[in-house]
């Protein structure tokens, strides 16, 4: 059975809180008026077409919404996110809690904004950047209508219409996501997708089984057979150490 990855995005709204001036603020705790929520989420399963999206305009509570996304988090192997590991799923988990619900399962991350860090030397590794370079079907929206800090400040006055931008919104930062994540993967996503499978096939990343002999790969103490996969151009290699000989001498580091 593949793994099942999800692919998540969410929208949060600000903390209102008396400030003195406009620069260099320090903001203490008894000056927060209202603490910041989950107001509205997108997600999807990799690869397939229906794109999920809950928020707080059709009368729904917070806990009604997250309820739903705590579902999806408990189903998944894998979770993809856009600057996900540092925000949207410590955001989760402290809404999460907060309304007393359990952990969820546990699942593996694949952040695509480390990834660019890892990999790349962008200008940007802003979604916003990557999806105009890199991807050709989806990039992050710039809500014109709304301009920016206006559409979070519309919606919670109620506006309709900021509502629809905001939902159009979300779904294209998951639908922009998962087609950067698929640009990023081939690179290296630090994920051994082939133990999900539970069978002796080798699979890569994208799923394809469709690979060609590429060299070898060598490390301090074994030479491996690589290969290439046809699909996305990964690199992948065997884990059979073609070198018999046990007595080998390794160098040592001074």
């Amino acid at each position: 059975m593949k793994p099942k990855i999800l692919v998540v995005d969410i929208e949060t709204s600000p903390i209102e809180a008396y400030v003195w001036g406009l620069y260099d603020q320090n903001v203490s705790l008894n000056q927060i008026q209202k603490d910041w929520r989950i107001i509205s989420w997108a997600a999807k399963w990799l690869d397939e077409k229906n794109v999920m999206q809950y928020d707080l305009s059709g009368g729904l509570d917070e806990a009604d919404i997250l309820c739903k996304l705590w579902w999806l988090f408990n189903e998944a192997d894998i979770v993809i996110g856009q600057n996900s590991k540092q925000f949207d799923v410590k955001k989760i988990n402290a809404r999460f809690i907060q309304h007393g619900m359990k952990p969820p399962s546990s699942f593996q991350q694949i952040d695509t904004k480390l990834l660019a860090k890892k990999h790349f030397g962008f200008t940007s590794n802003s979604l916003e950047y990557m999806s105009d370079k890199l991807c050709k079907k989806y990039k992050k929206l710039k809500h014109k209508k709304f301009p920016g800090m206006e559409l979070w400040t519309e919606c919670l006055k109620g506006n309709k219409k900021a509502w629809k931008a905001m939902a159009e919104y979300n779904i294209f930062d998951v639908l922009a996501t998962e087609e950067l994540y698929k640009k990023l993967a081939p690179w290296g996503v630090g994920i051994n997708f082939n133990v999900y499978y539970g069978d002796e096939d080798a699979r890569c990343t994208c799923g394809s089984e469709d690979f060609r002999k590429n060299g070898y790969a060598y490390s301090a103490t074994g030479k491996f057979q690589r290969y290439y996969c046809k699909k996305c151009g990964a690199e992948l290699k065997s884990r059979q150490n073609l070198i018999k000989n046990k007595k080998l001498l390794t160098t040592v580091k001074r």
